[in-house]
This record gives C-alpha cells, sequence and structure tokens, in this order.
C-alpha cells in the first residue's frame, strides 16, 4: 500500500528554539477542556503562537461527543491540520469526522491510556506531540468502521465492552489505567455468549465465547500487546476471538499474551480480514477505542483504507505506513 508523505518545508528559527515554525495550512485545536498534559491548554496556545501559528482555530468542548461538530466547523473554514487534544475517545470522535478528508491529525495525549498515540509512538509530552504535529511526517493509516462510526485502535464486544463501560470516568480520573484492571477482574468471570462470526464473506468461528474484537493496531485497551501482526496500514482489520471465562483461563491467556504471542493461547483465534459480521445469542454491549455503546445483536464491521491522515514521529520504529518495520 502507498503512502502518503506531505512534511512541511522547513522555515526561519522562531522564539521557540524546540519547534520550527511550519507552512503546515490553517491550524485548529480542538480540546476537550477537563483533560490535562504538560502546562495545559495556555502552554499549548503559547508554543503554537511561539511557532509562529497566528491564524488560529481554536474550540473548547466538556464532551468528546461534542468534538466532531467543532472539527466540521474547522475544516469548513479551510483546516490542514487538527490537533486533538484528549484522550482515547476524543481521538475517536474527530478521527470520525476528519475520516476522508485532506486534513491532518496531531494527536495530544492528555487522556488516560491514549492508545492510538502510544501504538504511533507519540509521547505524553506536550512539546515533542506539538512538534510531531507541526515538523513531523505525515501518514495515512486505515479506519475501521461499526455502527456508522469510525475507530482508530479497536472495536470491541462482550468482556471487552462491559470492562469499558464499568470503567467510569470517576474510576478511570482516580485509578489511571488502573481502572481497566480493577473492572476486567470484575468480569472475568462472566458467561460466555455464542457467536457466529463471518469474515469476507466465509464462515470463522460458531460458539461460545467471552468477547469478540476487531483491531487496527497492536496495542489494545489496558496496554495488552493483543495482535502481534496489526499494521495499520495493511488494507485489513484483525479479528480476535476469546473462549476464556473464568479467572484461571484468562491468567492464563493474558499471561500468554504478556511474554509470547497472543494466539499461542488456546483460548485466543486470531485471523484478519476487510468485512466482518457478528451474531450473538443475545444482546451484548460494544465499544470503540475505549467508549462504550449500546447493546446490540449483530455487529457489522469493515476497513476504511488509508482514510485518515495522521503526524507521526520521524521514527523508522514506528509501524505505519512509509516507515521501516
Amino acid at each position: 500500500m502507498s503512502s502518503t508523505l506531505t512534511a512541511p518545508p522547513a522555515a526561519a528559527p522562531t522564539s521557540d528554539p524546540a519547534v520550527a515554525p511550519a507552512r503546515v495550512g490553517r491550524v485548529a485545536v480542538v480540546a476537550h477542556r477537563k483533560k490535562s498534559l504538560g502546562g495545559g491548554l495556555d502552554e499549548l496556545r503559547s508554543r503554537l503562537r511561539g511557532a509562529g501559528i497566528e491564524d488560529l482555530l481554536w474550540y473548547e468542548v466538556p464532551k468528546s461527543r461534542k468534538a466532531p461538530k467543532k472539527v466540521r466547523k474547522a475544516l469548513d473554514k479551510g483546516a490542514e491540520l487538527v490537533f486533538v487534544w484528549g484522550g482515547d475517545g476524543m481521538v475517536q470522535r474527530c478521527s470520525d469526522a476528519l475520516a476522508g478528508s485532506d486534513a491532518a491529525l496531531a494527536i495530544l495525549p492528555a487522556g488516560t491510556a491514549n492508545l492510538l498515540a502510544t501504538n504511533l509512538g507519540i509521547p505524553e509530552d506536550l512539546a515533542d506531540a506539538v512538534r510531531i504535529g507541526l515538523t513531523g511526517p505525515r501518514r495515512r493509516i486505515d479506519l475501521g468502521r461499526l455502527g456508522g462510526e469510525h475507530f482508530a485502535v479497536m472495536a470491541g464486544a462482550g468482556f471487552d465492552g462491559e470492562l469499558i463501560r464499568d470503567a467510569d470516568r470517576d474510576l478511570k480520573d482516580r485509578l489511571g489505567r488502573l481502572a481497566y484492571v480493577w473492572t476486567g477482574l470484575r468480569h472475568v468471570r462472566s458467561e460466555s455468549t455464542g457467536m457466529r462470526i463471518r469474515v469476507d464473506g466465509a464462515d470463522w468461528f460458531d460458539g461460545e465465547a467471552s468477547c469478540v474484537l476487531f483491531g487496527n493496531v497492536g496495542t489494545i485497551t489496558g496496554g495488552i500487546p493483543a495482535f502481534d501482526d496489526a499494521r495499520p496500514d495493511d488494507g485489513c482489520l484483525e479479528v480476535g476471538v476469546a473462549t476464556a471465562s473464568g479467572v484461571l483461563d484468562w491468567a492464563r491467556t493474558l499471561g500468554r499474551m504478556a511474554v509470547g504471542r497472543s494466539d499461542s493461547s488456546p483460548f485466543v483465534r486470531i485471523t484478519r480480514g476487510r468485512k466482518i459480521s457478528v451474531r450473538f445469542a443475545e444482546p451484548m454491549r460494544y465499544e470503540l477505542d475505549g467508549g462504550a455503546r449500546e447493546r446490540v445483536n449483530r455487529l457489522k464491521a469493515r476497513v476504511a483504507p488509508g482514510a485518515l491522515t495522521v503526524c507521526v514521529p520521524d521514527d523508522p520504529e514506528v509501524r505505519v505506513a512509509g516507515t521501516a518495520d
């Protein structure tokens, strides 16, 4: 799959030596005002001004679900680079609004897990994240699409969907990543449910399972390395189903994931495809990039190849389009 590289040309130094000014077109910031990183939004504004960004569009929202409207407004005003300040839910909502456009997403990882940023090698450091947005390479990555929305990292149903729902905002604010561990321990005893999964039109799984996952990258909720061979630019989604149903089964499964390949566990099956459909024997809650959604009887997921342009570090170890393995 070919990659798109539109790194901005260099310009003269500014008062901020850490960030060289860049001719990146019109810049917008869409920020979740309740999230924090570095010196906060005041520091972000100062760094962008110091980098020579004058015609700055600035939007703050109290909830991530209000972000897409601001992104669309920024696009209507000609934004070519959109800095997104927040966590995984904020990045998912903004990626959904940016999908298919020519504008680039620059992630400012101010959330709890920051899964897409972690997978792309974007650090939880405001100065570095701003520099990557202004001067780093830009790459096209795939997105998944499920339930009328795009996702960048993963989607899932069953054990995963219930875990996300119960790791509520208050718990995540107090415990951070440990919130997922805590709620996970409460759900490992959940019963399995009958699932029938078809991948690219062919039957792939039919039986009892505790969760099904669709992955675009390797590391998912809680920092679990679930999809060892995942690439966000290969035109496919990873598909995983887990049949673990109790504490012992899950301990064995997570142990295998931690020290080896996920698919080496007897309770895990993994494949990949472009279109996936799932029927559940009973309604199950699903999630997108850490955001819980409603219970459903069926899911249909598909890949949207090269749907999003992202700013990434100039690092050959980052496994995105145009970089080395």
